[in-house]
């Protein structure tokens, strides 16, 4: 238990390192060293002494180095993938006033994805109080996929558009479809002035969760709070929301009230039934935007440097992918069982990612419950109506998801219709489409090692295949023991020959030996 006695090996100096950069909390990896040793005594080292070397060496970042690095970093990624996209806007001081990147994968990605962004800023990120701001958008499996990532040090009007206007640089000039934000009035400026064309959206649940304590002070505030989501989802048609809004104001007596009226007067942005025409890939809240900085808050702290920031959202990135890899193997060697004889429904098991085809699925079971008739028929159109014995489901158009509902497809059965057209069938979520951006991997940082730690790893990546094939039997093993010895026996050899002082010439001097020298003893 004394310090001077306590040492880490480089065995345990490099799990250390290898699970920081894995975002592993320093007191999982102690405990990792307590279970292989079998038990605190065995080791001659303590917790303290993993998150000393943590702070000390691994994360020892002073805050004009970590610009640096920041820098550092981008400029390696950009010499390994020339598609990788970064840019800075500096302070007169020369400090970081906003940052963005987006890795090649991201960018190739947006071909497919970019349709649909959502866009969240969080503030706990970093030890300069830098807000973050992810794009996320959805994949052919309804994940979320990360197109792109900022650093802010404010929230203001020309902020946002230097980054809106940077992201479309970035993206080829090419503007979504569509664009989720919170209730925030400097981004919805900004994109109108940098994306005029897209249709922006704010996050519904962001809403109706201010609810209650924007309106607790009113008397029966649980009944405002139940009629009001009513109205908001239950209307079917504009004119039938502005009526049934009007209704609530009077009922309640919130005909003053001035959040109500600001919420009506930006209804074309939040209301389901303004925006549900147009294509929103399932979304209609920022909560996978939120779900990535979630992922970001496990691993940084307010303390933490810029370099670690970029080292975490590189693991996310990771993660992302190998989510999609994941999906897309599943679904090339399965396949999911239809739930009915239907060949429209055979139709999107062939076409669709197993995900979206789940989707299809519920609709087409929701379909049991629909009665339809034919109400008349006159020249080129008919006009149906489908009766639900199920009130309590959500109604969702086509142009919101790209998905057919149960309502027509419970007309397409009623007219005895084989196959949908093809225009129902969308490449967006098919599993048949090859696509560029999974031929790219996400940018991810080496870590650079010094040269002992090089040789270490190497060392350590052979010896285990040599362990285990040498483990097979007592023979191999004795074998192995008898090499191990040798190897001792020629190190102390070695030991003994170097005692003494040794010398380097420029003519044997190279990056490794100079990278050995040492300072001499502090006086």
């Amino acid at each position: 238990m004394l310090k001077q006695h306590r040492e880490l090996s480089m065995s345990i100096h490099r799990t250390i390192e290898n699970n920081d950069e894995a975002g592993i909390r320093p007191s999982k990896t102690y405990q990792s060293f307590v279970a292989a040793a079998g038990g605190h005594r065995e080791l001659n080292f303590i917790e303290k002494d993993v998150r000393n070397y943590i702070t000390r060496e691994v994360r020892n970042v002073s805050e004009q180095e970590d610009a640096k690095e920041f820098g550092k970093y981008f400029l390696r990624m950009k010499e390994k993938n020339p598609n990788f996209f970064f840019e800075l806007e500096l302070e007169e001081d020369q400090s970081i006033k906003l940052a963005f990147w987006a890795d090649a994968r991201s960018r190739a990605a947006f071909e497919y994805f970019g349709d649909v962004i959502s866009f969240d800023t969080t503030y706990n990120t970093n030890r300069y109080n830098l807000v973050c701001g992810s794009f996320v958008g959805v994949n052919h499996h309804g994940q979320s996929t990360l197109l792109g990532c900022s650093l802010m040090k404010n929230e203001e009007i020309e902020s946002f558009k230097w980054l809106f206007q940077c992201w479309l640089r970035c993206m080829g000039g090419n503007t979504p479809k569509g664009f989720l934000t919170d209730q925030c009035a400097s981004m919805k400026r900004a994109l109108e002035s940098c994306m005029p064309t897209t249709v922006h959206r704010w996050c519904i649940w962001h809403i109706m969760k201010k609810i209650p304590s924007k309106l607790n002070r009113y008397k029966g505030h649980a009944d405002i709070e139940q009629q009001m989501s009513h109205v908001v989802w239950n209307s079917h048609s504009k004119d039938s929301f502005d009526r049934n809004w009007n209704d609530f104001l009077l009922n309640f007596g919130l005909a003053d009230n001035k959040w109500l009226s600001d919420l009506y007067e930006d209804r074309h942005i939040w209301v389901p039934i303004y925006l549900d025409h147009h294509f929103w890939a399932g979304m209609r809240s920022t909560q996978r935007s939120e779900s990535m900085h979630s992922f970001f808050n496990k691993y940084i702290t307010r303390n933490s440097s810029l370099i670690q920031f970029v080292k975490q959202y590189d693991n996310c990135l990771g993660s992302r992918e190998q989510a999609e890899r994941e999906s897309d193997a599943v679904d090339f060697h399965t396949v999911i069982p239809c739930a009915t004889k239907s060949s429209i429904e055979a139709q999107f098991q062939d076409a669709y990612t197993h995900a979206k085809f789940r989707e299809v699925q519920a609709q087409f079971r929701g379909k049991a419950n629909c009665i339809t008739r034919l109400k008349n028929s006159a020249l080129g159109y008919s006009v149906y109506e489908v009766r639900e014995q199920v009130s309590s489901s959500i109604f969702n158009k086509f142009a919101s998801k790209e998905i057919l509902c149960r309502h027509a497809l419970s007309v397409l059965s009623f007219e005895q219709v084989s196959q949908v057209s093809p225009r129902y069938i969308l490449e967006r979520w098919s599993k048949k489409v090859k696509r560029r951006h999974t031929h790219i991997k996400s940018s991810h940082d080496e870590p650079l090692m010094e040269p002992r730690s090089k040789r270490f790893d190497q060392l350590v990546f052979r010896s285990q295949n040599i362990c285990e094939f040498a483990s097979e039997s007592e023979e191999l093993t004795a074998i192995l023991h008898r090499a191990y010895d040798n190897v001792m026996a020629e190190k102390e050899a070695l030991k003994a020959k170097r005692k003494g002082t040794s010398s380097l010439s420029h003519e044997d001097a190279n990056l490794e030996s100079v990278n050995e020298l040492q300072s001499p003893p502090r006086i």
